[in-house]
């Protein structure tokens, strides 16, 4: 079973969907057999990296709420991240653009550290206000998860260095309807949209697993000539038939 998921490392409910979709494969049986996958996906590509608002600021312009009233809406999403074990600073993220980021993450999925890294980012910009457009600092957290600084940083500082496979992430993500993230689409045949309850992750991963096994791998359109076989080492010879 494959799962892919359409992700932004700013975006709160990617992070908790990404906890729930995890809490609900340790639940499930043949959780060896499932390979996950992160694209990419950004939420407003047209953020400046050196975004000077806070987050409440720039909630509040978005939505056109006063500032203590996206305070508040980044209180109750904090609440649901708590749930899934995940602990949000909303007062110290730092709104940039992720473009960067989401070429490291293709990079390291070329030394398969993919998930390790996606995990980092994420982290490191909800809990601890990291700038994820700043080099050093994503330097920094790759390291930390074992990618040599040197290659990390000639890959940030050539622009265009995995820039087509960000671009591809996000092509094939509007070709397949994805409006908003996150998006977990299920061996290419089934959709998850949004961070659901761990529950919708558990129902759907066992009824994936159960129709696609028992559905055959190949359908037989053979007609009626059951004598024109080799079977077990017998071929039979076909009657005369006039």
């Amino acid at each position: 079973m494959k799962i892919e998921v359409w992700s932004d490392f700013v975006c709160p409910f990617c992070y908790i969907g990404k906890r729930r979709l995890e809490q609900a494969l340790e639940q499930f049986p043949h959780q060896d057999e499932v390979e996950v996958e992160f694209h990419s996906f950004e939420l407003d590509p047209t953020t400046a990296k050196d975004q000077e608002k806070t987050i409440h600021e720039s909630l509040a312009t978005k939505y056109g709420v006063s500032v203590d009233e996206a305070k508040k809406m980044n209180e109750g999403v904090a609440e649901q991240a708590k749930s899934v074990g995940l602990n949000f600073h909303f007062d110290t993220m730092v709104p940039t653009n992720t473009f960067d980021a989401h070429r490291l993450a293709h990079f390291a999925k070329t030394k398969a550290k993919d998930k390790e890294i996606t995990e980092r980012l994420l982290h490191g910009y909800f809990s601890e206000g990291k700038r994820l457009s700043d080099y050093e600092v994503l330097a920094d957290l790759a390291v930390e998860v074992g990618l040599d600084r040197n290659e990390v940083l000639q890959v940030l500082q050539n622009e265009t260095a995995y820039a087509d496979e960000v671009r591809y992430d996000e092509n094939t993500a509007q070709q397949i309807g994805v409006r908003g993230v996150p998006f977990f689409v299920v061996n290419q045949k089934y959709a998850i949209s949004g961070a659901q309850p761990m529950e919708t992750f558990v129902g759907a991963l066992e009824k994936v697993w159960q129709e696609e096994k028992s559905t055959p791998i190949l359908q037989d359109l053979s007609g009626d000539a059951d004598d024109a076989a080799c079977v077990d080492g017998n071929c039979a010879v076909p009657n005369d038939k006039e």
